[in-house]
């Protein structure tokens, strides 16, 4: 019989319903989260749809809030910090709604611990402000990275949309020697085989310091460099010539015949040659004297925005950590940076299934302190990883370290109130690697991890739009 006395069906609607309530509130209560793959179960906040402004993310969405110095408010489209002098820096605040392993666009953070005026990408983005209004002749960007960068990958196609757009002429800085100088299509390099090279696998002695590039190089008696330009735009001729070199006294040099001496006291040194410039080529001898160090030569304009390429085959990035603090520094007076990206994780990715990153977070932590004290009015973006793919079963798929590396270069990024932009979602997420090397017009290779030269241009082409989306959010909402 369906009419069973004592129960009343009146009541069932209302039974569900708070039934239902009970759940959410024990659901509010929870607080778990899992960073594999897609998946994540966060805190629920009944109230968010109330809320006129974010409560701040989790730590796997991290919003400005809570991370804004000794003042400032955070809405859902921007924030503003408040410095020490009372001044306001509004950044727009695009990670207060997203995923950090889906948005495709620049997540800017600021950080107490660093300089408010720092935060996230904005002295950068008021430097091309500044520059694209005539306000200051030059902005530099020093670009590391490790295998995917080398030959100027990713920063000549990236240099050249920004030098079309702020303006600007020359290749920026270039190393002594090169392993790949003979795959660099952006200027022409060639050398004598005699330096002496120091770098990150082997250290100078005491007394010499390390270059900005993690080389330095020592001249023997007939060494010599020559640099020409190529026939494309923005990088057919030399107008600004600067030798960076190290401590020195009394070293000889020629360049196109014409002596010079290097003297200087300064872990980095700078000799321009503007009185060089307009030749089809330029050559350097060393001509005697005490043999100090050499970095690399920087070519110029007058104006304009520069990407120095710091490219250092097999590394993480760690490396940076063997760089001197006073080189540094130092280097920032001669030769000053607007913005520091870092793009590593290749080499972090040595093997496909590890998903424990301590071994390369705790230094790295270290590294960016470094340099945020170093040079604290500089901003910083990290790229996240791209895809890489191994081969499980009968099939490429991403790797399950990708997921757990971007959620440690995530945070790092949010601790040291730097900008984080995420190459893999950008490239497309997971299995992205795979499309790309499979694809009619391959823009990756067959080890499923580096881009050749039509994917490095793709992904120059994703990294400039999203750095002129910040550019143009910022403007409109200053």
């Amino acid at each position: 019989m369906n009419n069973m006395p004592g129960k009343n069906k009146a009541a069932y609607p209302f039974l569900i319903i708070a039934g239902s309530l009970a759940c959410l509130v024990a659901l509010s209560q929870l607080n778990y989260s899992f960073s594999y793959k897609d998946f994540q179960f966060r805190k629920l906040d009944m109230l968010s749809d109330l809320r006129t402004s974010s409560p701040g993310q989790d730590k796997n969405n991290t919003a400005l809030a809570g991370r804004t110095g000794k003042g400032g408010t955070v809405t859902d489209t921007a924030v503003s910090v408040v410095d020490s002098s009372g001044t306001v820096t509004t950044l727009p605040n695009p990670d207060a709604h997203h995923d950090y392993m889906e948005y495709t666009g620049i997540m800017q953070y600021a950080s107490a611990q660093y300089s408010e005026d720092a935060a996230g990408l904005h002295k950068f983005l008021q430097a091309l402000a500044d520059l694209k209004a005539g306000k200051r002749k030059k902005v530099r960007i020093a670009y590391f990275g490790d295998s995917m960068i080398e030959g100027d990958l990713i920063t000549g196609e990236l240099r050249d949309s920004l030098q079309h757009y702020f303006g600007g002429q020359g290749v920026g800085f270039v190393p002594i020697t090169s392993v790949v100088a003979s795959f660099r299509t952006t200027i022409t390099h060639t050398y004598s085989k005699d330096w002496t090279d120091y770098s990150y696998k082997k250290l100078p002695p005491s007394n010499i310091p390390l270059g900005l590039s993690g080389h330095t190089f020592i001249p023997s008696s007939n060494s010599w460099v020559r640099y020409t330009p190529v026939k494309k735009a923005r990088l057919d001729k030399f107008n600004e010539i600067s030798i960076l070199y190290g401590p020195a006294s009394g070293t000889g040099l020629t360049v196109n015949d014409k002596s010079y001496t290097l003297d200087g006291n300064a872990a980095v040194n700078r000799l321009d040659l503007r009185q060089d410039t307009g030749l089809p080529s330029v050559t350097i001898k060393y001509a005697g004297g005490a043999a100090g160090p050499l970095f690399g030569v920087s070519f110029e304009d007058d104006n304009g925005i520069y990407v120095d390429n710091y490219s250092f085959r097999g590394i993480s990035g760690i490396e940076l950590g063997k760089l001197s603090a006073d080189m540094i520094r130092r280097m920032q007076q001669e030769h000053t940076y607007d913005l520091v990206v870092f793009h590593y994780g290749a080499n972090v990715l040595w093997r496909p299934e590890l998903t424990d990153y301590s071994w390369f977070e705790r230094p790295m932590n270290k590294v960016l302190d470094s340099l945020r004290n170093d040079i604290p009015a500089t901003s910083f973006l990290i790229i996240g990883t791209a895809d890489k793919s191994y081969r499980k079963g009968d099939q490429y798929v991403t790797a399950p370290g990708v997921p757990a590396l971007l959620a440690v270069q995530h945070d790092l990024a949010a601790e040291h109130g730097t900008a984080f932009w995420n190459l893999f979602a950008a490239m497309g997420g997971e299995n992205s690697m795979v499309k790309w090397v499979e694809s009619e017009t391959p823009g990756a290779n067959k080890d499923y991890t580096h881009f050749n030269r039509l994917g490095a241009s793709k992904v120059a082409s994703l990294l400039y739009k999203a750095i002129m989306n910040e550019y143009r959010q910022t403007s409109t909402v200053q």
